[in-house]
């Protein structure tokens, strides 16, 4: 079975990609086959087998991001298509594509599953330095939950002025975005200075929970001094 549509990750165009405001940032549908998204939707992980992350300090005074967290592990007891997925993103042609739309000579990447129950948001924040963007597989369809009860991610406009070392509010943005994030969507977004997001919080039954995959896009330090090494040795070989 087939899970990535590299046809359509390949239609994306990376100077209309970089070109987004407020940040380079796409929110399409079917970037998964629909025969690969169905399979993914009806195994996703078990609670039982998430850690809970509630109440944690963040830096900068920012209000914890409360949910359950698994991360993704070869020997972790999943499906097997859940593997096999991730063994298409692991591909060089899923890699080379990120490459090519944010701008990076290499990435390296890891994975986890964030369920968010009722009450709980993700507050204003732009990531990590380290991190070159995310790649954001949405799970949740009409079947089991409902726009109103929020869960979509909000990309912020400071319009470049806030220092990333600070903690704002969805208010003291001067305008948003949010993904659609029903059925068979991702959201890929860059990482800046000024990439602000999160998710307001969510009013969902107490059975209920916003599921999302998420791929972490850091940045290759270690490819990248590889290959400027072997540049060097190649150029004095000559």
């Amino acid at each position: 079975m087939r899970y990535i549509d590299f046809n359509e990750l390949d239609k994306i165009d990376a100077q209309s990609y970089q070109g987004q405001k407020p940040f380079p940032w796409i929110n399409p549908l079917g970037l998964l086959t629909e025969r690969g998204y169905l399979a993914l939707l009806e195994t996703l992980p078990d609670l039982s087998q998430f850690g809970s992350s509630f109440g944690l300090q963040r830096k900068n005074d920012q209000q914890p991001h409360d949910r359950f967290i698994l991360e993704y592990t070869e020997h972790l007891e999943i499906a097997d298509v859940w593997h096999e997925y991730v063994a298409e993103l692991r591909s060089e042609r899923y890699k080379k594509i990120l490459c090519r739309l944010l701008n990076q000579p290499s990435v390296a990447l890891n994975f986890h599953w964030h369920y968010t129950p009722n009450g709980c948001s993700v507050s204003p924040h732009a990531d990590s330095p380290r991190k070159a963007g995310s790649h954001i597989f949405y799970f949740n369809t009409a079947e089991d939950w409902e726009s109103s009860w929020g869960g979509h991610t909000v990309l912020l406009d400071d319009g470049g002025t806030l220092p990333v070392r600070s903690s704002p509010k969805f208010d003291d943005f001067s305008s948003e975005v949010a993904a659609q994030a029903l059925g068979n969507r991702s959201l890929l977004f860059s990482r800046t200075d000024h990439a602000w997001h999160g998710v307001r919080p969510i009013t969902c039954p107490q059975d209920r929970f916003r599921k999302v995959f998420i791929v972490v896009i850091n940045r290759n330090r270690f490819g990248d001094k590889l290959r400027r090494r072997l540049a060097r040795r190649e150029f004095h070989y000559y």
